[in-house]
């Protein structure tokens, strides 16, 4: 299964599908997602994060989840 950090919080997301899992057939899920906000940019996140981001979410929301991140958080 592939991986890709979360743009909040920095932590590995995993990608279920691809070739990775071609010949396998697993079904694992997918644990984050793409968000394209109003301004035209894109942020891979963990729906952690996702959770945490306002309505109407700005660059500046997503920059703050790394920033308010507690080290002792154990969110995946």
């Amino acid at each position: 299964m592939a991986t890709e950090p979360c743009a909040g919080c920095g932590r590995d997301v995993s990608i279920a599908g691809g070739i990775a899992n071609f010949w396998s057939f697993d079904t694992d899920s997918t644990d984050g997602l793409t968000l394209e906000l109003a301004d035209g940019s894109e942020y891979f996140l963990c729906f952690a994060c996702i959770e945490e981001l306002p309505d109407n979410p700005r660059a500046e929301d997503v920059t703050a989840l790394g920033a308010a991140e507690d080290p002792e958080d154990t969110r995946s």
